[in-house]
């Protein structure tokens, strides 16, 4: 199963940002990853220097993190920019 967004995916998030919101914006993503200190570091360093606040929590058996993240981007590109950044880490799931 190839679990990549796809372009019309991003096209279609692109239209409802701009539909939905004013820019530029705070933008909250969601995302699960299994807990390996490796990908919750790739994931900060994506979001370093961008003034982010990221939250993180272990479920309850400790085998995935939900990471939190709030950044303030100036459009919907920046939006998909981070997501295809994250997307690029394998086991990642993004809410």
């Amino acid at each position: 199963m190839n679990t990549e967004k796809s372009d019309e995916f991003y096209i279609r998030l692109r239209e409802q940002l701009d539909q939905n919101g004013t820019w530029p914006s705070d933008y909250l993503y969601k995302f699960i990853v299994p807990t390996d200190t490796d990908k919750i570091e790739q994931i900060n360093k994506i979001f370093d220097n961008t003034g982010a606040v990221i939250e993180s929590k272990k479920s309850k058996k400790g085998k995935y993190t939900s990471i939190s993240i709030t950044v303030h981007l100036k459009n919907p590109d920046e939006v998909i920019q981070k997501y295809k950044e994250v997307g690029a880490i394998k086991g990642v799931i993004s809410l």
